[in-house]
């Protein structure tokens, strides 16, 4: 059976523990805390606590965007010569190309993955663009393990990235969009007339639910969706251009982290009105 580490048990990490066909140990700055997310997930999983790469065929990372490249680089010595590293984080290009040149001088492959929607409810099936020159090899090898979203889509690294991260710029910055339009259209008490007109442009089946959904990440993941904003506009300025909107879009995301009680309101009215009475 094929021996995987993965580094970072958070949402993305959880799923893979639960689903992967392999035998798997993890490893997540997060278990110095016992009583961390990432720690809970490990207890509740089974999962044992491990940090080298030693004797591992496969090293998933799935840990917060702004460390891909320090993650790659804490495991690049314990490599075993010929094993995979799959990076599954939401990192600029730039920085995945530093990962990478981290991995192959160990001796490793170097695998550049862009999850192109939710880890969920799709779970191994979900979108994955694989990139860099053994991305067309690994995809063949993934599929034992149970991924079965995988597509190669690039010989180099980068592309793959750069394909996620200018959809966040719309995602992110679409639900960043939604908190500010709706937390105002509240306090004037006109959500509903501005739900209502969007569909003429934007059309959904039931733009409150949308709108709902929207919002609930933003405050759920908020910290998460603002650093991988930060990773977007880092590849926006790439090239050329200012990133004002994803710049503002991290901005919104980070604040609306800190109204997770928000998350308790059952409707979105009701999330709304959570989140307005912070900012009294």
């Amino acid at each position: 059976m094929t021996d995987v580490l993965l580094l970072g048990l958070g949402e993305v990490g959880s799923v893979l523990a639960q689903d992967l066909d392999a035998r798997l140990r993890a490893w997540d700055v997060a278990f110095a805390d016992p009583d961390s997310r990432a720690s809970r997930n490990a207890a509740r999983l089974g999962v044992t606590p491990d940090s080298s790469a030693s004797g591992a065929d496969l090293v998933i990372s799935a840990v917060t965007a702004a460390n891909a490249e320090a993650a790659a680089r804490s495991v690049a010595a314990g490599l075993e010569p010929g094993a995979w590293f799959l990076d599954l984080n939401s990192a600029a290009p730039e920085q995945k190309q530093r990962a990478a040149d981290a991995v192959e001088r160990a001796g490793g492959r170097y695998v550049e993955a862009a999850v192109m929607s939710p880890i969920n409810p799709k779970r191994l099936a979900a979108p994955i663009l694989l990139g860099g020159p053994h991305a067309t090899e690994f995809a063949g090898f993934a599929r034992s393990l149970g991924f079965t979203g995988m597509e190669p889509f690039a010989d180099t690294v980068g592309p793959a990235s750069a394909t996620k991260l200018c959809r966040s710029v719309l995602v992110k910055g679409i639900e960043a969009l939604a908190m500010e339009s709706m937390l105002a259209a509240r306090a004037w008490g006109v959500q509903d007339r501005v739900l209502d007109s969007l569909g003429n442009l934007f059309p959904a089946d039931d733009w409150a639910k949308l709108a709902g959904y929207l919002i609930s990440r933003s405050v759920e993941h908020g910290t998460r969706r603002a650093e991988e904003m930060r990773e977007a506009a880092a590849t926006v300025a790439g090239t050329g251009v200012e990133p004002l909107m994803s710049l503002a879009a991290a901005q919104r995301q980070d604040w609306a982290a800190g109204r997770r009680d928000a998350l308790d309101g059952e409707e979105l009215l009701d999330m709304l009105d959570r989140i307005r009475e912070t900012l009294t």
